[in-house]
């Protein structure tokens, strides 16, 4: 049982707006080198993953004119 636990999946569904938004400041947080804010080497390692996952899916960040598009995403994703 324990081996089929290693394997169980969670899935969070992002709309293209809330990935934009969310990659950009994944990405600012891994920049910024602040080791104190982390508990376990494990947390860190998950924001790397997730800021690699999704740069796989937004490729935007390519983008000749990326501000807009994130400033258009932000506007989008602000309450």
């Amino acid at each position: 049982m324990e081996s089929a636990k290693k394997y169980e999946k969670v899935i969070l569904e992002l709309s293209k707006d809330e990935a934009i938004v969310f990659l950009e400041r994944v990405s600012r947080f891994n920049q910024d080198d602040r080791s104190d804010s982390f508990q376990d080497q494990s947390e860190k390692r998950i924001l790397w993953d997730i800021e690699a996952c999704l740069e796989k899916e937004v490729t935007e960040t390519f983008s000749s004119n990326y501000s807009k598009i994130l400033a258009r995403a932000r506007e989008e994703v602000r309450d």
